[in-house]
Protein backbone atom coordinates (compact mmCIF):
# COMPACT_ATOMS: atom_id res chain seq x y z
CA UNK A 1 0.00 0.00 0.00
CA UNK A 2 2.82 2.39 0.91
CA UNK A 3 4.57 1.49 -2.33
CA UNK A 4 1.41 2.25 -4.29
CA UNK A 5 1.01 5.63 -2.58
CA UNK A 6 4.66 6.39 -3.24
CA UNK A 7 4.27 5.57 -6.94
CA UNK A 8 1.12 7.71 -7.13
CA UNK A 9 2.92 10.68 -5.57
CA UNK A 10 5.85 10.14 -7.91
CA UNK A 11 3.53 10.11 -10.95
CA UNK A 12 1.76 13.19 -9.65
CA UNK A 13 5.08 14.99 -9.26
CA UNK A 14 6.16 13.97 -12.77
CA UNK A 15 2.81 15.06 -14.16
CA UNK A 16 3.10 18.39 -12.37
CA UNK A 17 6.58 18.90 -13.83
CA UNK A 18 5.31 17.96 -17.32
CA UNK A 19 2.43 20.43 -17.00
CA UNK A 20 4.88 23.09 -15.86
CA UNK A 21 7.17 22.41 -18.82
CA UNK A 22 4.20 22.53 -21.18
CA UNK A 23 3.01 25.82 -19.70
CA UNK A 24 6.54 27.20 -20.09
CA UNK A 25 6.67 26.10 -23.74
CA UNK A 26 3.26 27.66 -24.37
CA UNK A 27 4.38 30.90 -22.73
CA UNK A 28 7.64 30.95 -24.73
CA UNK A 29 5.74 30.36 -27.97
CA UNK A 30 3.27 33.11 -27.11
CA UNK A 31 6.14 35.49 -26.42
CA UNK A 32 7.81 34.48 -29.67
CA UNK A 33 4.55 35.01 -31.54
CA UNK A 34 4.23 38.49 -30.05
CA UNK A 35 7.84 39.20 -31.00
CA UNK A 36 7.20 38.07 -34.59
CA UNK A 37 3.99 40.09 -34.78
CA UNK A 38 5.83 43.12 -33.46
CA UNK A 39 8.59 42.65 -36.05
CA UNK A 40 6.00 42.28 -38.81
CA UNK A 41 4.20 45.42 -37.69
CA UNK A 42 7.50 47.33 -37.66
CA UNK A 43 8.31 46.02 -41.12
CA UNK A 44 4.90 47.11 -42.39
CA UNK A 45 5.44 50.58 -40.91
CA UNK A 46 8.87 50.75 -42.56
CA UNK A 47 7.46 49.58 -45.90
CA UNK A 48 4.67 52.16 -45.70
CA UNK A 49 7.23 54.88 -44.93
CA UNK A 50 9.40 53.82 -47.89
CA UNK A 51 6.37 53.74 -50.20
CA UNK A 52 5.41 57.23 -49.04
CA UNK A 53 8.96 58.45 -49.72
CA UNK A 54 8.96 56.85 -53.18
CA UNK A 55 5.59 58.41 -54.00
CA UNK A 56 6.86 61.82 -52.85
CA UNK A 57 10.06 61.51 -54.90
CA UNK A 58 8.06 60.42 -57.95
CA UNK A 59 5.68 63.35 -57.54
CA UNK A 60 8.62 65.75 -57.21
CA UNK A 61 10.23 64.28 -60.34
CA UNK A 62 6.97 64.62 -62.31
CA UNK A 63 6.70 68.25 -61.24
CA UNK A 64 10.35 68.85 -62.18
CA UNK A 65 9.79 67.26 -65.58
CA UNK A 66 6.78 69.51 -66.19
CA UNK A 67 8.92 72.57 -65.40
CA UNK A 68 11.73 71.37 -67.68
CA UNK A 69 9.27 70.63 -70.48
CA UNK A 70 7.71 74.09 -70.13
CA UNK A 71 11.16 75.69 -70.29
CA UNK A 72 12.08 73.65 -73.35
CA UNK A 73 8.85 74.50 -75.16
CA UNK A 74 9.38 78.16 -74.38
CA UNK A 75 12.82 77.95 -76.00
CA UNK A 76 11.31 76.24 -79.04
CA UNK A 77 8.97 79.19 -79.53
CA UNK A 78 11.62 81.85 -79.04
CA UNK A 79 14.57 80.29 -80.89
CA UNK A 80 14.94 79.53 -84.60
CA UNK A 81 15.30 75.85 -85.44
CA UNK A 82 18.64 76.47 -87.16
CA UNK A 83 20.27 77.09 -83.78
CA UNK A 84 21.82 80.47 -84.70
CA UNK A 85 25.23 81.26 -86.09
CA UNK A 86 27.65 78.48 -86.98
CA UNK A 87 30.20 77.78 -84.25
CA UNK A 88 33.89 77.61 -85.07
CA UNK A 89 34.23 73.84 -84.64
CA UNK A 90 31.31 72.52 -86.71
CA UNK A 91 28.80 73.66 -89.35
CA UNK A 92 25.54 75.17 -88.10
CA UNK A 93 22.96 72.69 -86.89
CA UNK A 94 20.46 71.75 -89.60
CA UNK A 95 18.33 69.64 -87.27
CA UNK A 96 17.30 71.85 -84.36
CA UNK A 97 13.73 70.96 -85.30
CA UNK A 98 14.19 67.42 -83.99
CA UNK A 99 13.82 68.80 -80.46
CA UNK A 100 10.12 69.41 -81.03
CA UNK A 101 9.78 65.93 -82.49
CA UNK A 102 11.66 64.33 -79.59
CA UNK A 103 9.46 66.06 -77.02
CA UNK A 104 6.39 64.36 -78.47
CA UNK A 105 7.65 61.14 -76.87
CA UNK A 106 8.20 62.36 -73.31
CA UNK A 107 6.91 59.70 -70.94
CA UNK A 108 7.40 56.73 -73.28
CA UNK A 109 8.84 53.87 -71.15
CA UNK A 110 12.42 52.67 -71.51
CA UNK A 111 12.79 49.28 -73.12
CA UNK A 112 16.13 47.65 -73.86
CA UNK A 113 16.41 47.22 -77.63
CA UNK A 114 13.28 49.34 -78.18
CA UNK A 115 13.08 51.75 -81.09
CA UNK A 116 9.45 52.84 -81.40
CA UNK A 117 6.86 54.63 -79.23
CA UNK A 118 4.59 51.57 -79.36
CA UNK A 119 7.17 49.26 -77.76
CA UNK A 120 9.38 51.74 -75.89
CA UNK A 121 12.88 53.10 -76.47
CA UNK A 122 16.38 52.49 -75.31
CA UNK A 123 18.76 55.45 -75.58
CA UNK A 124 20.11 54.91 -79.09
CA UNK A 125 16.76 53.58 -80.32
CA UNK A 126 15.15 56.85 -79.26
CA UNK A 127 17.79 58.97 -81.04
CA UNK A 128 17.56 56.77 -84.14
CA UNK A 129 13.74 56.99 -84.25
CA UNK A 130 13.62 60.77 -83.78
CA UNK A 131 16.21 61.45 -86.46
CA UNK A 132 14.48 59.07 -88.86
CA UNK A 133 11.54 61.51 -88.78
CA UNK A 134 13.74 64.10 -90.55
CA UNK A 135 15.24 61.63 -93.02
CA UNK A 136 18.50 60.91 -91.18
CA UNK A 137 19.39 57.21 -90.87
CA UNK A 138 21.39 56.20 -87.81
CA UNK A 139 22.46 52.80 -86.44
CA UNK A 140 20.82 51.41 -83.33
CA UNK A 141 23.95 51.74 -81.21
CA UNK A 142 25.19 54.75 -79.22
CA UNK A 143 28.89 54.09 -79.85
CA UNK A 144 28.28 53.75 -83.59
CA UNK A 145 26.19 56.93 -83.65
CA UNK A 146 29.22 58.74 -82.24
CA UNK A 147 30.94 58.11 -85.56
CA UNK A 148 28.39 60.20 -87.46
CA UNK A 149 28.44 63.94 -88.10
CA UNK A 150 31.02 66.41 -86.80
CA UNK A 151 32.46 66.77 -83.28
CA UNK A 152 31.14 69.69 -81.24
CA UNK A 153 32.67 71.17 -78.10
CA UNK A 154 30.44 71.39 -75.08
CA UNK A 155 30.57 75.18 -75.14
CA UNK A 156 29.19 75.19 -78.71
CA UNK A 157 26.28 72.78 -78.25
CA UNK A 158 23.11 73.60 -80.20
CA UNK A 159 19.63 72.05 -80.10
CA UNK A 160 19.62 68.80 -82.06
CA UNK A 161 23.23 67.85 -81.27
CA UNK A 162 23.79 64.32 -79.97
CA UNK A 163 25.40 64.13 -76.54
CA UNK A 164 27.22 61.03 -75.29
CA UNK A 165 28.02 59.67 -71.84
CA UNK A 166 29.43 56.75 -69.88
CA UNK A 167 32.12 55.62 -72.31
CA UNK A 168 29.67 55.91 -75.25
CA UNK A 169 27.25 53.59 -73.47
CA UNK A 170 24.51 56.22 -73.37
CA UNK A 171 23.34 59.18 -75.46
CA UNK A 172 20.58 61.69 -75.97
CA UNK A 173 19.61 64.83 -77.89
CA UNK A 174 20.64 68.28 -76.66
CA UNK A 175 17.67 70.66 -76.41
CA UNK A 176 19.37 73.87 -75.25
CA UNK A 177 19.62 75.50 -71.86
CA UNK A 178 22.12 72.91 -70.64
CA UNK A 179 19.51 70.16 -70.99
CA UNK A 180 19.01 67.09 -73.15
CA UNK A 181 16.23 64.58 -73.80
CA UNK A 182 16.88 60.86 -73.59
CA UNK A 183 15.60 57.42 -72.58
CA UNK A 184 17.72 56.67 -69.50
CA UNK A 185 17.33 53.12 -68.20
CA UNK A 186 14.97 50.30 -67.20
CA UNK A 187 12.15 51.56 -65.02
CA UNK A 188 12.38 55.10 -66.35
CA UNK A 189 10.81 56.98 -69.27
CA UNK A 190 11.86 59.41 -71.99
CA UNK A 191 12.65 62.54 -70.01
CA UNK A 192 14.62 65.77 -69.86
CA UNK A 193 17.82 65.89 -67.81
CA UNK A 194 20.47 68.51 -67.15
CA UNK A 195 24.13 68.25 -68.08
CA UNK A 196 25.08 68.22 -64.42
CA UNK A 197 25.98 65.66 -61.77
CA UNK A 198 26.58 62.17 -63.15
CA UNK A 199 25.94 63.33 -66.71
CA UNK A 200 28.60 66.02 -66.38
CA UNK A 201 31.12 63.63 -64.83
CA UNK A 202 30.51 60.88 -67.42
CA UNK A 203 30.22 63.23 -70.42
CA UNK A 204 32.18 61.97 -73.45
CA UNK A 205 31.39 64.47 -76.21
CA UNK A 206 28.86 65.58 -78.80
CA UNK A 207 28.23 65.24 -82.53
CA UNK A 208 26.34 67.46 -84.94
CA UNK A 209 24.61 65.69 -87.84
Amino acid sequence: MRRFRKEVKQHEAELEKAVGRQEQVVAERAAKRQEIQGAMAERERLLSSIQDQIARIQAEERARQRRLEAQARSRLVSQPSSGGDAPTGAPASRHGGVVGIAMQYLGIPYRWGGSSPSTGFDCSGFVMYVYAQVGVSLPHNAAMQYGYGSPVSRSELQPGDLVFFNGLGHNGIYIGGGQFIHSPHTGDVVKISSLTGWYASSYVGARRL
